[in-house]
């Protein structure tokens, strides 16, 4: 069964009130040693792809191929119950791999399962697994669904130093929304001088907010921060014809306002009805402009070009700024 993190930090007022998607703490699948799969059921199901390879002498039921964020998170997670099962000494799950544990957003997560050890690894690598050596602190470790994983702070901290900021700034967001402390997050940050990565990752944390409701919204706001551009309020209401809706990201002086619409929304399963949901959303954004608003909607082929999308806002704050003159 799912279970869903419901916790959250560093909320305004608006923000509560504002719809939220719940931060889902994946099930880790059990795996199977291949001299317990009869060979000819073996040989059939890697064949047709029901059935993948883990690790050395270690198979797994293979996550679905669509959409490709599910199937590398599924492999991942493969390779976390195959980890369990490997490693003899201390370890805990850590980095991007503890972040999944958590249920944080990891965008685009890699084939590698990340462990801290408190020594040095052994010279023998293990395929696929990529052990981090750190005195990790006591208050650093815990445990999630049964799994030794580090503590959600230090989970953040650890993908803000380790990722590209683009990567690291849906994590922070999400694990704060998950309960990670800002204050002790910011601690800690502080107290890691001469650490690898530490400098962006100051700057993912002080931008980081718990009310970043997607991964979409987390990297288009880095990619905002990236090229100078002030950094917009999040989940800002804003009253309409319809009543009370949320503009995802904004300036709400200028009545500037960013959408990001992920195709996931648009595609049914639960978010009911694609047409219906099609529909809605166009009322709701013909409310938001009778309301004043200039809206810049946002996919994710737009995030695969920063410039584009920072000129596209650019004209739009220049647009309200030239309408507040008037």
């Amino acid at each position: 069964m799912t279970n869903i993190v419901t916790a959250t930090a560093r909320e305004t007022p608006q923000a509560r009130s504002a719809p939220r998607r719940a931060l889902r703490r994946p099930v880790v699948p059990e795996v199977l040693r291949s001299d317990d799969v009869p060979a000819a059921e073996l040989r059939t199901g890697l064949r047709n792809g029901t059935l993948v390879r883990v690790a050395p002498g270690v198979i797994g039921h293979a996550p679905p191929s669509e959409p490709r964020w599910q199937r590398s998170e599924g492999l991942q997670l493969l390779g976390v119950r195959a980890t369990s099962r490997r490693l003899s000494t201390p370890f805990w799950f850590s980095h991007e791999t503890a972040a999944l544990l958590w249920g944080c957003r990891v965008w685009r997560p890699g084939a590698e399962v990340h462990v801290t050890q408190l020594s040095k690894p052994p010279q023998d690598k293990l395929p696929k697994v990529h052990r981090h050596a750190d005195a990790l602190p006591e208050a650093d470790r815990t445990v999630v669904g049964g799994l030794p994983v580090t503590s959600l702070v230090r989970t953040a901290l650890d993908c803000a130093c380790s990722m590209t900021p683009e990567r690291a700034l849906p994590v922070v967001d999400s694990a704060l929304f998950a309960g990670a402390d800002l204050a002790s997050l910011v601690a800690q940050a502080d107290d890691a001088v001469g650490r690898r990565g530490i400098r962006l990752a100051r700057r993912v944390i002080a931008l980081a907010d718990a009310r970043s409701d997607s991964v979409g919204e987390s990297r288009t706001r880095w990619q905002l921060a990236a090229a100078g551009l002030p950094a917009p309020d999040l989940a800002i209401p804003v009253e309409t014809f319809l009543g009370t809706r949320w503009v995802d990201l904004g300036w709400p002086d200028l009545k500037v306002g960013i959408e990001f619409d992920g195709a996931i929304k648009y595609s049914g399963g639960e978010y009911g009805d694609p047409r219906r949901r099609l529909l809605d959303e166009k009322r709701r954004h013909d409310a938001l402009v009778e309301a004043g608003w200039i809206i810049v909607r946002v996919t994710w082929e737009d995030l695969a070009d920063p410039e584009r999308l920072v000129a596209r806002v650019r004209a739009a704050l220049a647009a309200g700024r030239r309408r507040r003159r008037t």
